[in-house]
């Protein structure tokens, strides 16, 4: 292995209370009862625009979907002052990152957050210089589980489909890296469980972060 993508929401990050708290803050807004953090949790790993589509289907039923584009301007808003708020990388993650910098691995982040936020939450809980390339959802680049984000990273990170590994939380995490032709893990500590990410399709599932650093393609 030589390179190493990471999703971040649910992988590297616990983001659960930001994001819970933000659509919370957005539907209030709108006047519409707050979702659960375990509705969040379900909805999330989508995209932002998918996130907001859920919740208000949830909050008000089929109608407030239309008000769709109104959330996503407010949500926009809300979330770029609150991406951070009670942020913190989940046990083990800053230890397995320092040991893999320390093999020579280059490491990026592909996440279908918005980018300014994925660059944002990236650089406050880990500071500059721990990832080489960090990529959020931009509307020129399709989002996950299309390949296109991993394969843009490959080639950032100067690195083949057989040298680099994918790792994530979710279904969509591993439909990516199966689009991507990359040897994909799938995580058990985020937001879903082991039972999710085999129907998925994932051959490979890791219950610790330190696990991930003996892995070799």
């Amino acid at each position: 292995m030589k390179a190493c993508i990471f999703d971040l929401d649910g992988t590297l990050t616990d983001t659960l209370e930001s994001l819970t708290y933000s659509v919370a803050e957005t539907l209030k807004e709108m006047g519409m009862p707050p979702i659960t953090s375990d509705e969040c949790r379900r909805f999330v790993g989508n995209g932002a625009r998918v996130l907001i589509e859920k919740s208000l289907k949830a909050a008000g039923g089929e109608t407030a979907a239309g008000r769709l584009d109104e959330g996503m301007e407010i949500y926009g808003r809300i979330f770029d002052a609150n991406c951070t708020y009670h942020v913190t990388p989940y046990e083990g993650i800053r230890e397995m990152l320092s040991e893999l910098k320390s093999q020579g691995i280059r490491l990026g982040v592909l996440s279908n957050k918005p980018h300014r936020q994925t660059v944002k939450v990236v650089r406050e809980i880990f500071g500059e210089g721990v990832f080489d390339c960090v990529q959020g959802q931009q509307e020129q680049i399709a989002r996950k589980p299309d390949p296109e984000g991993v394969y843009r990273l490959m080639e950032a990170l100067n690195t083949t489909k057989e040298e680099c590994l994918y790792v994530g939380d979710s279904e969509v995490d591993i439909r990516t890296g199966k689009n991507a032709g990359v040897r994909t893990v799938g995580v058990a500590w985020g937001f879903r469980d082991r039972e999710a990410l085999s129907a998925a399709g994932a051959e490979t599932i890791i219950d610790e972060p330190g696990e991930l650093t003996g892995i070799r393609i």
